[in-house]
């Protein structure tokens, strides 16, 4: 467990009266032009999350299925896991990129080779040539996925920063809702158009990214990281105090920044792969992170993600149009839990929402398990239906921590020199879960049909009594308390001091506070 002292939250009071009270994103122009250009960043979570559900629509295609030889076991297996494979060969570099020529271009890098591995996929007259695109759409995606959560988190206005941060996972689904309904509305096609379509809609979020993600803001940690302080403060001016570079929000946002930043550089020289491990605070860190990015795909969700046909043929449903359905109207009950729990995080917390996910997947997979073994042994046609209500239960609990938080909370709780990579290493924990369960998933289901499901039933009490012991409180934290949480008093009580001693001299930003004492608001500096 993570010790140090900590205070009790907040909720936003303590930087409340440095926000304009008239300032929502609902009613001022400017933030409403940054979070457009926010959703342009969160859209890469849509394609990912399109393919999963175009590959399982794709398996119920016989038009697919039969042009590339009806793929199984562990061929089927190498069609799904090729993006991930592809995924891995691009982590090296990613956060090299990121943090060398900044994250707008490196979105932009990823979102271009996506763009021409979209078109080759669409494209294939082989397997050679389908799984060969659906490797370079993953080595695309690996960059633009390090570097748009983080730009999200690092250009979003202060009392939206975790709920926006939140949606970047969630609208997984949105790609996954776009692929669902395609794959349904082309199966009656009578040519390979049928899943040529689907394919093509896959790189349409690139296509947007590729056009306007160049003139989006840049992170002004970034900025500030590369010695370029005066952009910084425009970007934070411009967005978040209508221009006024003298407001006392933005500059106390900027003194937060160059305090960190200059912090981490001064303790941490070595700011390497070795960082990550190196203190015991990171090693908090990581060891949380790489649990949460496991669980993610090891929790009995990479066999719906993946594999809704197989599962569905282990109960007896193998209509194609019910398939398709039943796919389509998940994706829109997993958006819904998941955009809702994205707003929730700061109320109820990330601890209390990742125990009730962890405590209510268990009992929904628990008795999907039990039913799918009552048709199995039965028949029971009753049995088959309980099985499609326990999925939509047990992917309620999942998407109220395992979608939105696990991107938000692995980038608040790490600190800017070590963010790129620290996230980095969560994408590549999340490639190698996905591989293993991309690959085994349909072995095992052939073989062991519902008994397999017992695996994961075990796996899941494992994840409870983890994220109990483990997984820190972080809703409305300061800076000080999250440093405190993971480095001890001491570092968090250095930053601070570094911090204030910036800001103290700055006759405006002290009359913007009219002098009150302050608590550095930080919710990832």
């Amino acid at each position: 467990m993570a010790g140090g002292a900590v205070a009790a939250p907040q909720g936003n009071a303590h930087f409340a009266h440095l926000l304009h009270p008239e300032r929502r994103w609902f009613n001022n122009r400017r933030l409403i032009i940054l979070n457009a250009w926010i959703v342009l960043m969160l859209i890469t979570s849509s394609t990912n999350g399109y393919d999963g559900s175009m590959m399982n629509g794709l398996q119920t295609l016989d038009q697919w299925t039969s042009y590339f030889n009806n793929p199984e076991g562990g061929t089927l297996g190498v069609f799904n896991a090729i993006q991930n494979i592809g995924s891995l060969a691009a982590y090296p570099f990613a956060p090299f990129v990121s943090d060398g020529i900044g994250r707008r271009r490196t979105i932009f890098l990823g979102a271009a080779i996506m763009c021409a591995a979209t078109a080759i996929q669409t494209a294939a007259q082989s397997i050679g040539m389908f799984i060969g695109a659906r490797f370079l759409i993953g080595f695309g995606l690996t960059f633009a996925a390090n570097s748009a959560p983080m730009l999200v988190t690092e250009l979003a206005y202060p009392p939206y920063r975790a709920q926006l941060t939140s949606l970047y996972n969630s609208l997984w689904y949105s790609g996954a809702i776009v692929a669902a309904w395609t794959t349904y509305g082309t199966f009656k096609i009578n040519s390979s158009w049928s899943w040529r379509i689907p394919s093509a809609l896959q790189g349409l979020p690139s296509v947007f990214q590729v056009i306007l993600i160049l003139f989006a803001p840049e992170s002004p940690r970034w900025l500030v990281s590369k010695g370029r302080e005066d952009e910084a403060l425009k970007v934070l001016a411009y967005y978040h105090a209508d221009g006024d570079e003298t407001d006392g929000l933005v500059r106390y946002e900027l003194e937060e920044i160059k305090a960190a930043i200059e912090f981490d550089r001064t303790v941490a020289a070595n700011v390497g792969y070795k960082s990550l491990f190196t203190s015991p605070g990171n090693r908090k860190r990581m060891r949380i992170i790489i649990a949460i990015a496991f669980f993610s795909q090891w929790s009995g969700n990479g066999l719906v993600s993946y594999y809704l046909t197989k599962v569905f043929d282990t109960i007896g449903i193998t209509s194609k149009t019910i398939q398709l359905l039943i796919n389509g109207i998940l994706q829109i009950w997993n958006l819904c839990w998941a955009v809702f729990a994205s707003f929730m995080c700061d109320r109820a917390g990330r601890r209390a929402l990742f125990l009730i996910s962890t405590a209510g997947m268990f009992i929904g997979f628990l008795f999907q398990t039990v039913c799918s073994a009552q048709f199995a042994i039965h028949g029971t046609e009753s049995a088959a239906h309980a099985v499609i209500a326990f999925i939509f239960i047990f992917y309620a609990f999942y998407d109220l921590a395992f979608t939105p938080l696990i991107v938000s909370y692995t980038v608040e709780i790490l600190p800017f020199p070590i963010r790129a990579k620290g996230f980095n290493v969560f994408n590549f924990v999340i490639s190698l879960a996905l591989i293993f369960n991309q690959y085994v998933n349909p072995i095992a289901l052939k073989h062991l049909a519902w008994k397999y499901y017992i695996v994961y039933v075990v796996w899941i009490v494992f994840e409870f009594f983890f994220c109990y012991f483990f997984i820190v409180e972080t809703k409305n934290r300061t800076l000080e308390e999250t440093a405190a949480l993971f480095d001890g008093d001491q570092a968090a009580a250095h930053i601070v001091g570094h911090a204030r001693s910036g800001t103290c001299g700055a006759s405006s930003f002290h009359a913007e506070t009219h002098g009150r004492p302050q608590s550095l608001y930080v919710s990832i500096g």
